[in-house]
């Protein structure tokens, strides 16, 4: 099965700085991707649009989500409360083999949930994205959200998740409706339909490919 692709552009070193509401003029060279649907669902997806662009020392990406009633648990800042949370997902993969995969799931404020994973939803909580390698910023107006996440591609190459310019990801999101008992239930979006019965996005068939646009190799 060929992988859905999305390329990513490169602009100058050291010119974007992310402040949270993705209103950088640099985001308007980056493709915008707003193939997200719920296979699992009946839900309404409203739009989500990811962009990313790099520059020789960082990945960018770019999450605006409309949306007018986030749900934050705000029992704690554990990731317990994250994962009950409405939020965006980035998947990282060595290769298909999932062995192993590293997760980003950010909400709105924005807490990050980070974890490194194996086949068969092994998941290490213990284990962080290195803290000086990652900034993430966010903004929340009232019929959207916005995150913004900078990923050095030193701590990328040192995963080996950079493969001559390209990289395996898996870009979702999370959001709860509150159900008539006062409950609140996920719907679980995703750009590549990975064809299972019920949400998984810890499967191989949930990635796509990222191409780096004018990657050289070093």
């Amino acid at each position: 099965m060929k992988l859905k692709k999305y390329s990513t552009v490169k602009i100058d070193a050291n010119q974007l700085k992310i402040n949270g509401k993705g209103d950088h003029p640099l985001w308007e060279k980056a493709i915008s991707l707003t193939d997200f649907s719920s296979p699992w669902d009946d839900e309404i997806i409203k739009r989500i649009e990811f962009k990313a662009l790099w520059d020789g020392v960082n990945l960018y990406c770019c999450f605006k989500v409309e949306d007018s009633k986030t749900y934050i648990d705000t029992t704690d800042n554990t990731k317990s409360s994250i994962n009950n949370s409405d939020r965006v997902e980035l998947f990282f993969r060595r290769s298909k083999a999932l062995n192993p995969y590293y997760c980003l799931e950010i909400d709105p404020t924005p807490r990050l949930m980070d974890f490194k994973a194996k086949p068969n939803k092994e998941f290490d909580f213990n284990w962080n994205w290195p803290i000086n390698d990652i900034v993430i910023k966010s903004h929340t107006g009232s019929t959207f959200f916005t995150v913004e996440i900078e990923i050095s591609l030193l701590s990328l190459k040192n995963f080996e998740l950079i493969n001559n310019g390209q990289i395996e990801i898996g870009i979702f999101r999370a959001k709860y409706h509150q159900q008539t008992n006062g409950s609140y239930e996920p719907t679980w979006i995703t750009w590549v339909d990975p064809k299972t019965e019920t949400p998984n996005f810890h499967t191989a068939k949930a990635f796509g490919l990222m191409n780096l646009e004018c990657f050289e190799l070093h």
